[in-house]
C-alpha cells in the first residue's frame, strides 16, 4: 500500500470559550459582594470604566442676597463675619467677651486658632465638605490575644513565667481553647513540664471563665469552679457528657448519685454556661444579605418582580475620555491599548446587563410557579427543579443553576435564597399532585412540636399520619428529615419530656 499526501476538506462544529464568554459565565454566579469586588478590580485596570453615581436631587435655589431678610432688620444679628468678631461684639455689648461669656469659644480663636477652626468646621457640618467619621473616634475592637495579654502582664512578675504564658496565649484558638501540647511548649522553651502546667493553671483563672481549656468538659469545669458549683455530682456529670448528649438520664442519675429533680437542675446550670468563651472577642463581622430581587403584591392581585437597585452595579464607559485620549495617542501600541480597554469595557457593561436580565427572568418564573407559597406559606411550596425552569424560559439548565447560586429574593414572607424554592417531589398517596420535600419537613416539625409527653410520636406513627394526609413517604425519609432538623429520636424525646413533666409538678 503506497503512502501519499492528499488534501481533504472536513466540516466540524466546536464551541470556543473566549475570555469574554468565560467572563460572562463567571459573572452569573458571583454574589453581590464578589461582583462589587470584581468591578473594583476591573476599574483599576481599565481607565475607561467609571461608576454611575446617582445625581444629587436638585434642592431649592438659595435666594439672592438682596431678597434675604434677617430676623430683625437693622439689628446687630448680621451674618457677616465682622459682626460676630470680638471687637464688634464688645462695642455692642459695651463690655469685653471675657467678662460676658468667659467660657465662650470666641475667646479660643485668639488663644488656639487650630482648635477654633476645628470647632467651626464641626459646627457648620464640615466646612471643607467632609463630615466627621464617628468610626474614627470609636475604640478599636479588643482581640482575645490582647485581652489575655493584659491579664498576663498583671499576673506574672517572673519573666520566665510571663514568656510561658505568652506561648500558651499564642496557642489559643478563636473559641478560647488551648490547641497546643504542653510538652511541645516545654521542649521549645527548655522549661520543666511541671512549670508549664503551673502557669496554665494560673492562666485558666483569667476572664472570661473557661479559656485555656483543652476540651469541653474542662471548659465547663472552669466556669462551674468559678461559681463554686463544681461538686462531686457535677464532676461525674461532666465526665459523662456523651450520656448527656444521648439523654440517657437513668444512667446519669446512677453515676451522679442524684434524683431526677437534682439532675434537671444540674442540666439547667450547664445550659447556662458558655461552651465557647473566646467567641466574645471574635472580630469577624458577617456580611449583611443584600436581596437581588424584590417581590411585592401588585394592585391587580399579581406579584411584581423587580431587581433590587442597591444590588445592581452602575458602570459606565467614558466615551468622552476615550475620544480625548485616543486623539493624542503617540504610537500604535497606545492605540491598541485604548481599543482593547474600550472593547473590554463595552463587553463588561453588556455582560452586567445580561446578568440582570437573566436573574429577573429566572426569578419571575420561580414566582409564577410558587405563587401558593407566597400566599399561604411553606405548606404550599410546590416541587420544582432546575430543568423545569430552564425549559420554561428557554435557557440551559447550567445557566439556571449559576443564576440561583447565592442569589436572594425578598418576599413578603422574608428573604430566601433562590435555591430554597427548588425542592424534591414526594409522591402523593392518592395519586394526586406531588408534595414538596420542604413542605413535608415542615409538617414533621410541627407534629413533633405538638406532641404530648405521654404520646410521643415514633417515626412509624409520623409516616402513618402523613399517609393519612395523602403523602406517600418512607420511614427512613422521615428519619432523615428529623435528623436534619436536629430532632432526637422518639425514645430520647420521651425521656426528656417525662423528666420535664416530673420537674414541673
Amino acid at each position: 500500500m503506497a503512502l501519499a499526501a492528499k488534501l481533504q476538506l472536513r466540516q466540524s462544529q466546536s464551541l470556543v470559550m473566549t475570555p469574554q464568554l468565560m467572563q460572562s459565565i463567571r459573572l452569573l454566579q458571583l454574589t453581590h459582594v464578589e461582583l462589587e469586588r470584581f468591578i473594583e478590580e476591573e476599574m483599576e485596570r481599565n481607565p475607561l470604566l467609571e461608576r454611575a453615581e446617582p445625581q444629587d436631587e436638585p434642592g431649592e435655589p438659595e435666594p439672592p442676597a438682596a431678597e434675604r431678610t434677617d430676623a430683625a432688620e437693622g439689628d446687630w444679628f448680621d451674618e457677616s463675619e465682622s459682626a460676630w468678631s470680638a471687637e464688634a461684639m464688645s462695642e455692642k455689648l459695651d463690655s469685653s467677651l471675657e467678662n460676658v461669656f468667659p467660657d465662650d469659644p470666641g475667646t479660643t480663636e485668639r488663644l488656639a486658632p487650630d482648635l477654633a477652626a476645628q470647632w467651626k468646621s464641626v459646627g457648620a457640618g464640615g466646612g471643607s465638605g467632609e463630615g466627621v467619621d464617628l468610626e474614627d473616634l470609636t475604640a478599636a475592637r479588643v482581640s482575645l490575644r490582647d485581652h489575655v495579654g493584659e491579664q498576663i502582664a498583671l499576673t506574672f512578675a517572673d519573666p520566665a513565667s510571663r514568656l510561658i504564658a505568652g506561648e500558651l496565649a499564642d496557642g489559643l484558638d478563636e473559641t478560647g481553647y488551648l490547641s497546643v501540647d504542653l510538652a511541645e511548649i516545654a521542649g521549645r522553651l527548655g522549661a520543666d513540664a511541671s512549670t508549664v502546667a503551673a502557669v496554665l493553671v494560673e492562666c485558666q483563672a483569667f476572664e472570661p471563665a473557661g479559656i485555656f481549656a483543652r476540651d469541653l468538659a474542662e471548659c465547663l469545669s472552669l466556669q462551674l469552679a468559678q461559681r463554686d458549683r463544681l461538686d462531686p455530682a457535677m464532676r461525674a456529670l461532666l465526665a459523662n457528657l456523651e450520656l448527656l448528649a444521648r439523654r440517657d438520664f437513668q444512667a446519669l442519675r446512677r453515676l451522679c448519685g442524684v434524683d431526677e429533680e437534682d439532675l434537671l437542675d444540674m442540666m439547667a446550670e450547664i445550659r447556662a454556661l458558655d461552651p465557647r468563651p473566646g467567641m466574645a472577642f471574635s472580630g469577624g463581622a458577617s456580611d449583611a444579605i443584600v436581596a437581588d430581587v424584590e417581590v411585592r403584591a401588585a394592585s391587580d392581585g399579581s406579584w411584581a418582580v423587580e431587581l433590587n437597585a442597591d444590588a445592581l452595579p452602575r458602570v459606565l464607559v467614558d466615551q468622552v475620555y476615550f475620544n480625548r485620549v485616543s486623539a493624542k495617542a503617540r504610537d500604535q501600541a497606545e492605540k491598541d491599548f485604548l481599543s482593547e480597554c474600550l472593547q473590554n469595557a463595552n463587553w463588561l457593561t453588556r455582560s452586567l446587563d445580561q446578568r440582570a436580565r437573566t436573574i429577573l427572568k429566572v426569578a419571575s418564573e420561580i414566582v409564577r410557579r410558587q405563587d401558593a407559597f407566597l400566599v399561604h406559606g411553606v405548606r404550599h411550596l410546590k416541587p420544582l427543579n432546575l430543568r423545569t425552569v430552564a425549559e420554561a424560559i428557554g435557557m440551559h439548565e447550567s445557566t439556571v443553576s449559576r443564576v440561583t447560586s447565592n442569589k436572594y429574593m425578598l418576599t413578603p414572607r422574608g428573604v430566601f435564597e433562590l435555591r430554597y424554592f427548588f425542592t424534591a417531589a414526594i409522591a402523593s398517596a392518592e395519586g394526586g399532585e406531588a408534595h414538596s420535600s420542604e413542605a413535608v419537613r415542615d409538617r414533621v416539625r410541627h407534629m413533633i412540636e405538638a406532641e404530648a409527653a405521654d404520646a410521643v410520636l415514633s417515626d412509624d406513627a409520623i409516616v402513618d399520619r402523613l399517609k393519612a394526609d395523602g403523602v406517600d413517604i418512607a420511614r427512613r425519609t422521615v428519619a432523615k428529615y428529623r435528623e436534619g432538623m436536629n430532632i432526637p429520636s422518639s425514645v430520647q424525646r420521651r425521656r426528656e419530656k417525662r423528666a420535664l413533666a416530673v420537674a414541673g409538678r
